[in-house]
């Protein structure tokens, strides 16, 4: 909530329409009553598919190592190419659980926040009152609209961000001696793994936004091959200092408060 107005102006420079007619630097908090009411529920399904996926297929007692002064540390079994591809599954299937809950979220909001409806209230309304002309279903494919490319764009995202954030936990850790790292270092190095993953997807993020922002639905690659018609290359890449900004941040905050959670309950790899 606190990072809005970064993700306001991010979604503003990818619109076709424009920055300055997508609203500029005015009414940044477009949007923000769906985002507020999405956040909890897309995290706390991301985190439940992630933190049973991950207690279910990781050993529940860790093996005991020691650095080169002999101190310990926590080191998985099954060694690092393992924990890899499942924190990547468990992220992935994570964002497929979150999805339920964002996309219809983004929609929403980014029609918001691109300004054409003046809240997220009436352009929710907008799209469900499509069902009296078009019939429930079209209504429930407008909430929708982009679920394939949001996917698309979540899953790489993911799959990058959460084993690089969990290497760089037992980097920490092994160079440090201790069995946990804190709220503020989870924190810190979230925003490292937040910020790599930012950069890497934005020309997913630009087709997703454009897809959900265009009046009419169409296919994935029918909108990739009109942005390159129309904008070139370099419209892949709109927005990327907000969004890098924004998820660095935001990473800080997400990731370290989940850590500093994760602490004071116990941890997550207890059962």
């Amino acid at each position: 909530m606190s990072l809005f107005p970064l993700d306001t102006l991010k979604t503003r420079l990818q619109s076709s329409a424009g920055f300055a007619a997508s609203g500029g630097f005015t009414g940044i908090y477009k949007g923000l009553g769906s985002a507020f009411v999405g956040s909890a529920p897309g995290a706390a399904l991301f985190f439940i598919t992630y933190d049973s996926i991950k207690r279910h297929l990781t050993p529940s007692t860790p093996k005991i190592a020691h650095n080169a002064e002999g101190k310990p540390y926590a080191q998985m079994e099954g060694g690092r190419g393992r924990e890899a591809g499942v924190h990547m599954l468990a992220a992935s299937l994570g964002e497929v659980a979150a999805c339920a809950v964002r996309v219809p979220t983004e929609v929403v909001k980014q029609r918001a926040q691109a300004s054409q409806h003046p809240s997220s209230l009436s352009a929710l309304t907008y799209i469900l009152n499509q069902r009296h002309t078009h019939g429930i279903r079209h209504a429930w494919m407008e909430l929708y609209r982009g679920w394939s490319i949001t996917l698309l764009r979540e899953v790489p995202f993911t799959v990058i961000q959460f084993p690089l954030w969990e290497a760089l936990k037992q980097w920490r850790m092994h160079n440090t001696g201790k069995s946990e790292i804190s709220g503020l270092e989870g924190g810190l190095l979230g925003s490292v793994a937040g910020a790599v993953a930012a950069g890497i997807t934005t020309p997913l993020d630009v087709l997703k936004t454009r897809m959900m922002l265009a009046k009419e639905k169409q296919p994935m690659m029918s909108m990739l091959r009109q942005i390159l018609e129309q904008s070139g290359p370099r419209a892949f890449f709109a927005g990327i200092g907000p969004r890098v900004g924004w998820i660095s941040t935001g990473g800080a905050i997400f990731l370290g408060s989940y850590q500093w959670a994760s602490n004071a309950l116990g941890g997550v790899e207890e059962i």
